[in-house]
Order: C-alpha cells, then sequence, then structure tokens
C-alpha cells in the first residue's frame, strides 16, 4: 500500500467524482483509476461502486477509511516533525538579557541547551529592562531575561524563572570580612560603590533611608566590571545581585535584615507567537536547578 494510493483514495471519497479528484491530486484520471483498483486488491475488495450517476463508497471502504485518514495524518506528522528539526539546525534565536545579569549561571543554562540543539544561533543583546521590552515590541529579539520591581504592563507576559538574593561584596581585608552575614546596619557610614544600572538601587536606597544608615558613594557607574574594579581597589562595598558577582578576587556575604532578592523573569510580547526555539529554550529553563545553583553559590561564598 502507497500513500498516493491513500491520498487518491480519500480525494475521490471527499470530491465523489474521480475526474475531480484526480484534477486535485495532479494525475490522471486512468493513473488514479489503475492505483485505486490495486489499492482494492491489496485491500480485497472494491471501495466504491456507482449507483447511477453518483459514486458511492462502500461499506469495506467505509470501514478502512478512518485508518487510511490515520496513516496519512501520521505521515504528513512525521514530515512536520522532521522539518522542524531540520530548521533548528540552522535556527537564529535573539534573546535579550539585563545588562546586571551575570553570565556565569545562564552559561551553564546555554551550554545545556547547545548539547540539545546545537544548531540554533543564540545572540544576547543586552539592555535595562526598558529597552529590552522596546526591543520586544519591535520585533528585534524573541525573548527577554529581566527583572522589575513593578508588574509588567499588560502587553507583556512574564513568568519567574528563579529569585536572586543580594550580597555584600568587598575587598579582601575590608572590616566586614569578620563578619558571616551582613546587616544593613553593619555599612552605616562606610565608604561605597554605587551601582547605577541596578533595577533595584531606588529599593536599597529607601530601605537605607528608613533604617536610618548613611551611605558615602566613592564611586558610581553602570558597568559592572567597573564597579567590580573599584571595589577590588578598596573604593569600598557594594551591594549586588548573587550571580552577577564575577570576581574570585571579592569577598562576599549575604545581606540580611533586611534581606533583598530579585525575581529574573522571562519575558515576551502578549498574545504574539512564540518562535519554537524561544520554546525549547524557556522549557530547559524551566527544568534547570536554580534553587540548587542558589544553594552552591552561597557556600562558595562562605567558603
Amino acid at each position: 500500500m502507497e500513500l498516493q494510493q491513500i491520498r487518491y483514495f480519500l480525494s475521490i471519497h471527499a470530491h465523489g467524482s474521480f475526474s475531480r479528484a484526480a484534477g486535485e491530486c495532479a494525475v490522471s484520471q486512468p493513473a488514479l483509476t489503475a492505483s485505486i483498483k490495486k489499492l482494492e486488491s491489496e485491500i480485497g475488495g472494491p471501495l466504491f461502486y456507482r449507483e447511477g450517476k453518483r459514486l458511492v463508497i462502500t461499506p469495506l471502504g467505509r470501514l478502512v477509511r478512518p485508518a487510511l485518514e490515520q496513516a496519512l495524518a501520521g505521515t504528513q506528522s512525521a514530515r512536520d516533525i522532521a522539518q522542524n528539526f531540520k530548521l533548528l539546525r540552522q535556527a537564529p534565536l535573539r534573546l535579550g538579557v539585563l545588562a546586571s545579569v551575570g553570565p556565569m549561571l545562564l552559561s551553564r543554562v546555554f551550554a545545556a541547551f547547545h548539547r540539545k540543539y546545537p544548531g540554533v544561533e543564540l545572540t544576547v543583546r543586552e539592555g535595562s529592562t526598558a529597552a529590552l521590552l522596546q526591543k520586544l515590541e519591535a520585533g528585534e529579539i524573541d525573548l527577554a531575561l529581566t527583572s522589575a520591581p513593578e508588574p509588567m504592563a499588560g502587553g507583556f507576559r512574564s513568568e519567574t524563572l528563579y529569585c536572586e538574593p543580594y550580597v555584600v561584596a568587598f575587598a579582601p581585608g575590608n572590616p566586614l570580612g569578620r563578619l558571616e552575614q551582613v546587616r544593613l546596619a553593619d555599612v552605616n557610614g562606610e565608604p561605597y560603590v554605587d551601582r547605577l544600572a541596578c533595577e533595584m538601587r531606588e529599593a536599597v536606597m529607601a530601605l537605607t533611608r528608613q533604617s536610618g544608615v548613611e551611605l558615602y558613594a566613592t564611586f558610581r557607574s553602570e558597568r559592572e566590571d567597573w564597579v567590580e574594579a573599584m571595589v577590588l581597589a578598596g573604593l569600598g562595598f557594594a551591594f549586588m545581585p548573587l550571580h552577577s558577582a564575577r570576581s574570585s578576587q571579592l569577598h562576599y556575604r549575604p545581606l540580611i535584615e533586611p534581606a533583598v532578592e530579585r525575581k529574573i523573569l522571562a519575558v515576551d510580547v502578549r498574545g504574539r507567537q512564540r518562535p519554537q526555539v524561544a520554546k525549547l529554550l524557556l522549557e530547559e529553563m524551566r527544568c534547570f536547578e536554580w534553587e540548587g545553583a542558589t544553594a552552591a553559590a552561597k557556600r562558595r561564598n562562605a567558603a
């Protein structure tokens, strides 16, 4: 039994005519008739008969029709799967990432994703939350990983990937090193390196004011590498998200009383169909052990 025989049979049944079925299938009527006779021979009985001028399906034809439809649908499904797989061999994925999100943790997710789908061409573009949302609306990126202290606007859909606590970073020899955890009150009057690009900056500053804690900013920058360099140079401490901390030369302590954390979100445009590669990456991120990675990072910082 051949697939073209199944297509011819279903087309004849749909149109009630050999001639119209031949036209739809782009085959001559004698060739279509010969193919159906061969199918009837294989099945073991006639599939159609004429009742006057009308072409009618036989009881045997009605009996086998669902199975033949299922066989054709299964073949099409297999073709679709194969085509999607083929497309993933050279499929671009444009990802926007908040500039303050550290690459070390996400690189593990991207590496696992690459091992599964080696043909996906992943491009990462950094920016602020506002800039990333603009790029999403303009169709310049497929998915954004960002954080925001306020709920997303109604035009966007988002889901939380993981929660990231804030830590206090400081250079070796800093008096904060004697503490296992740092309370906000412990940094009162201490020299401070200000991370201007931090989306939680205003919330942290509000906490210091409410607690009567005074901070003296010796240096300010929107760049994470400059902030870490100035902290390492001894200009002061900095508040930063746990996974944004990249320097192995700095020391880190959990920030407590109050503890501060941010949510990292996967965001795209509400109502817009996600590209297949974006769906696959999102599924990979959903399955990643974020809590375990965060716990491991805390243990390394405490060592």
